[in-house]
């Protein structure tokens, strides 16, 4: 988590998700992503390393940021406003306990 995401940082993020998935990676086949200015090529060049096409949305594609805002508001209206974070490993363990919940349904 970053409040400054920027093109270097993205990237390394993206090698950090690719390490985690280890062999899974190649199960994935493509990324969905909007257009914003800190996903850059080498972002991009990280995932196809693993065969995975970065697809980008439309511009001024509504419907499709419907849907990440839906998942943010479902996560803060169960998760978020019910209790206190204590820091951002906190929230990291909070999220990835929902995730695996909300994924596993």
């Amino acid at each position: 988590m970053t409040s400054h995401p920027e093109g270097p940082w993205t990237t390394q993020q993206a090698r950090c998700l690719l390490m985690k998935l280890d062999h899974r990676a190649s199960e994935f086949t493509f990324l969905v992503r909007d257009r914003a200015g800190q996903f850059s090529r080498s972002f991009d060049a990280v995932l196809a390393s693993q065969d995975i096409q970065a697809v980008k949305f439309l511009p001024r594609c509504s419907q499709a940021n419907a849907y990440a805002e839906r998942f943010v508001r479902t996560v803060r209206s169960e998760v978020t406003d019910r209790m206190l974070i204590f820091g951002q490993r906190h929230l990291r363990t909070v999220l990835d306990e929902y995730a695996q919940d909300y994924n596993g349904r």
